[in-house]
């Protein structure tokens, strides 16, 4: 299992529309409790693990709700650094290879994503494991799928499965970026062209909290488990 987690946390959350004015996306609140509490609690009976979360929008308000809980803080600045550059950016306090990346705008519903991520994992043959999501089960997912999984497992793009934001992922590839912002989708690929890129099902309910409408909805399907 890797000794570190990432928790992206940095976006301007432009999709949420005024619920965002004065708060970062992940302090909005899903059944009582902020999102990026949701993905915390993920954490919980891993064991050891070092937690690190990215802040660039109202970087203020995500340290001060993260203070005293043992998650430390890459703040991004002056500028949003996408999803990789962002990740790079926090490897120094990361101090692990691979590393689980979490996106903190999502709520799951059915078994533990990293304990899936963890038994799947396997090194001789992966680089990186993408938890993926039938589309039929992706609640408020808005638009189609992001990949297909083939038999042997490995990913390709286009299809019916959405990823869900919960991955392994080795870092060495970020280094090989040379712009300081760029998405995960460029070391994917690369990964991808050397059959390193792989994708599990995620056998519960997912939902995409991305938009205002994602809210209710992942309290009916939080509700649907009680």
């Amino acid at each position: 299992m890797p000794d570190a987690l990432m928790l992206f946390a940095a976006g301007f959350g432009t999709r949420m529309g005024a619920l965002t004015a004065d708060r970062p996306k992940p302090l909005i609140e899903v059944a009582g409790k902020p999102l990026i509490d949701h993905a915390l609690d993920l954490t919980e009976g891993l064991g050891t693990m070092r937690r690190v979360a990215n802040a660039h929008y109202r970087a203020d308000q995500i340290e001060a709700h993260l203070l005293g809980r043992e998650v430390a803080v890459s703040r991004e600045e002056p500028r949003l650094l996408d999803t990789g550059g962002g990740l790079r950016a926090a490897l120094p306090v990361l101090d692990a290879d691979p590393v689980f990346t979490l996106n903190t705008d999502a709520v799951w519903s059915g078994p533990n994503p990293l304990n899936l991520l963890t038994d799947a994992w396997d090194p001789d043959r992966m680089d990186a494991l993408l938890l993926c999501v039938p589309l039929p089960r992706a609640v408020g997912r808005k638009g189609g799928g992001d990949f297909s999984i083939r038999d042997d497992g490995q990913l390709s793009r286009g299809g019916d499965f959405v990823y869900t934001g919960a991955q392994i992922l080795r870092t060495g590839r970020l280094a090989e970026i040379s712009e300081p912002v760029f998405s995960l989708n460029l070391v994917w690929n690369a990964m991808s062209a050397d059959e390193r890129l792989f994708g599990l099902p995620y056998p519960g309910r997912w939902c995409d909290v991305g938009h205002p409408e994602g809210i209710r909805l992942a309290e009916e399907m939080l509700a649907a488990d009680v």
